[in-house]
C-alpha cells in the first residue's frame, strides 16, 4: 500500500526559498494520497518549487500503531536531479516487512546555494531531510513504522547526502541505521569559503549582485534562470565531489565537520553503517570517451594528478587494458576522486573503530557494451533495479534481470531489510557476512558468488592512500 504525495514540510516558495523548512499546514478530513509527488525543480524535466512531499509504502496488512523498521530513501542524482516516485519501494516494504519512505528534498541551486546574502549557508536539502526525518518520527506508527527502528539511505548524491546527515547535529536521534550506496563519505565537500564563491558567481550572473536588497532579487529569480547557473560546472570525468557547486557546505551549523572528519574524529552519529558501491563505477561516465588513444589518457592523467601522474601511469600502463578508454574507468573508478572504491574502503574504516560496519562491492556485470565497443561492466547504478522497483517515468538504462539475476535481488533485499530491521545483514539462507571490523572484509554480490573479495588488492588502495588526495 502506497501513499502519495504526503507534505513534511511547508512550500519552499517566495520568501521561503532559501530558508529552513518549516512544518505544512494541517488538514481536516482525509486527504487524497494517490497523487504521485511532484519532483524538485530540475533540468530536463518539469518540476515545482512546491515540492516537499514524500510518499509512504508499507506491506498491506500492516496495523496502525505496528512496530515495522523503518527505511527512509534519499534518492540520487547528483544532488541536482531525482524525486520520490524514482524508486518504487514496494519489494523492499513487502519482502523485506518494512515501511519504505521515499523523499523528495530541494536540488541544485535551490537546494544549496551559499551565498553571504541568504541565511544558513546554503545546506537547504539538507534541512528538508532532516525535517522528512522529524516527520517519520513523529508519523511512521500511523503507517505501521516504528519511529524509533530508521534507517537513512541513500545512492549516489543521496549516499552523500546520508554521509552528510550522519556528520550533521541536527539530525543527530533521528536515524539508528544508515546505508550508503556508491558515495562515500570520505571524499571532501564543498567548504563554506568555496560555495560562497559560487554563490558570489552565481549573485552577478543573476544580476543581482548590485541589487539593494540581493537575497530579495534572488528570490525573484524563476527556477529556470536558476537551473541554467554553473551547468556543467565541476562534472569534468576527472573531477572531485568538492570541484561540484552544489552539494553539501562544511563548515556551516547543519554541517561542521567534513562527514570523513567526522567519522574518523567520533563527530558523526554513532549508527551501524552499510557501506560500498559497484566494482566498475566509473564507466558510465567514461563510455562516451571510448576513442580515448594513449596520448589523451596520459594527458587526462597528467591533468588529474600533476606531478604525480608518471606515478600513476606506471601503475596503470594503457598496455595492461583493452583500450585507453577502459584504462581510464579504471584508475578512476579505483581513485573515486568523484565516486569509487577507495574512497569506500576509508569510510569503512574510520566508521569501524566506533561502530559496526558492513562493506560490499556489487560486481555483477551488466553485459552491455556501448556502440562504440566499450564494456559498461559493473557500472554506477546498476544495482539499483537489484532492489527498487524503477519507476517507468524516469530514464532506466538497466538490462532486464535473468533468473540467477533475480535470485541474487532477492538476497540482496534480505541482506539490506534485515540490516534495517536490526542492524545486521545476516540471516538464514543467505551466505554469512562478516563485519568489517579489524579484517576489512568486503562482500561481493554478483551471480558468480557472494563471499569476501579482496578488495583492497583489487582497487590498489594502498597505492591510492600513498598519494596526496
Amino acid at each position: 500500500m502506497t501513499y502519495s504525495g504526503i507534505p513534511y514540510a511547508a512550500p519552499p516558495v517566495d520568501e521561503r526559498r532559501w530558508r529552513p523548512p518549516v512544518r505544512p499546514r494541517s488538514w481536516s478530513g482525509v486527504r487524497d494520497a494517490t497523487t504521485p509527488s511532484p519532483p524538485c525543480p530540475q533540468r530536463g524535466m518539469a518540476g515545482f518549487e512546491d515540492c516537499l512531499y514524500l510518499d509512504v509504502t508499507a506491506p498491506r496488512n500492516t496495523r496502525r500503531g505496528g512496530r515495522l523498521p523503518v527505511l527512509v530513501w534519499l534518492h540520487g542524482g547528483g544532488l541536482t536531479s531525482g524525486g520520490a516516485q524514482q524508486q518504487d519501494g514496494v519489494e523492499l516494504a513487502v519482502d523485506g516487512d518494512l515501511v519504505v519512505v521515499t523523499i523528495n528534498y530541494r536540488l541544485g541551486a535551490l537546494g544549496f546555494l551559499s551565498a553571504p546574502s541568504l541565511e544558513g549557508g546554503g545546506n537547504y536539502g539538507l534541512m528538508d531531510q532532516a525535517a522528512a526525518l522529524r516527520w517519520v518520527r513523529g508519523n511512521a506508527a500511523r503507517f505501521g513504522g516504528d519511529p524509533h527502528n530508521v534507517t537513512l539511505a541513500g545512492q549516489s548524491g543521496g549516499a552523500r547526502a546520508v554521509c552528510a546527515q550522519l556528520a550533521s547535529p541536527m539530525s543527530r536521534g533521528l536515524f539508528h541505521r544508515a546505508i550508503s550506496q556508491s558515495g562515500a563519505c570520505d571524499n571532501p565537500v564543498l567548504t563554506l569559503a568555496a560555495a560562497q564563491e559560487f554563490g558570489v558567481r552565481a549573485t552577478e550572473d543573476l544580476g543581482c549582485a548590485a541589487a539593494a536588497d540581493i537575497a530579495g532579487c534572488l528570490r525573484e529569480r524563476t527556477p529556470a534562470e536558476l537551473l541554467d547557473i554553473f551547468v556543467g560546472v565541476g562534472m569534468a570525468v576527472n573531477g572531485r565531489v568538492a570541484d561540484r557547486p552544489w552539494g553539501p557546505v562544511a563548515g556551516t551549523r547543519v554541517l561542521p565537520q567534513q562527514p570523513g572528519e567526522a567519522l574518523r574524529t567520533g563527530g558523526a552519529a554513532r549508527v551501524p553503517l552499510l557501506v560500498g558501491g559497484t566494482r566498475d563505477e566509473m564507466r558510465s561516465f567514461v563510455s562516451n570517451q571510448a576513442g580515448l588513444t594513449a596520448e589523451q589518457y596520459r594527458s587526462m592523467l597528467t591533468e588529474t594528478f600533476g606531478d604525480q601522474a608518471t606515478v600513476v601511469l606506471g601503475k596503470y600502463p594503457v598496455t595492461d587494458y583493452d583500450s585507453p578508454a577502459l584504462a581510464l574507468a579504471t584508475v578512476l573508478s579505483d581513485w573515486g576522486g568523484a565516486i569509487g572504491a577507495c574512497p569506500v574502503l576509508r569510510t569503512a574504516e574510520a566508521a569501524a573503530t566506533r561502530r559496526p560496519v558492513y562493506a560490499y562491492e556489487f560486481a555483477e556485470d551488466s553485459g552491455q557494451v556501448t556502440t562504440g565497443g566499450f564494456p559498461m561492466g559493473a557500472y554506477h547504478g546498476v544495482d539499483m533495479p537489484y532492489l527498487w522497483t524503477l519507476d517507468p517515468a524516469w530514464p532506466n538504462p538497466y538490462p532486464e534481470p535473468t533468473a540467477a539475476q533475480r535470485r541474487l535481488s532477492a538476497t540482496m533485499i534480505d541482506y539490506w531489510s534485515a540490516f534495517a530491521h536490526n542492524g545486521d545483514p545476516n540471516g538464514p539462507r543467505r551466505p554469512h557476512w562478516p563485519e568489517f571490523g579489524d579484517t576489512g572484509t568486503v562482500l561481493t554480490l554478483s551471480t558468480s558468488g557472494i563471499a569476501p573479495t579482496p578488495f583492497a588488492a583489487t582497487h590498489r588502495c594502498d597505492f591510492w592512500s600513498a598519494l596526496p588526495r
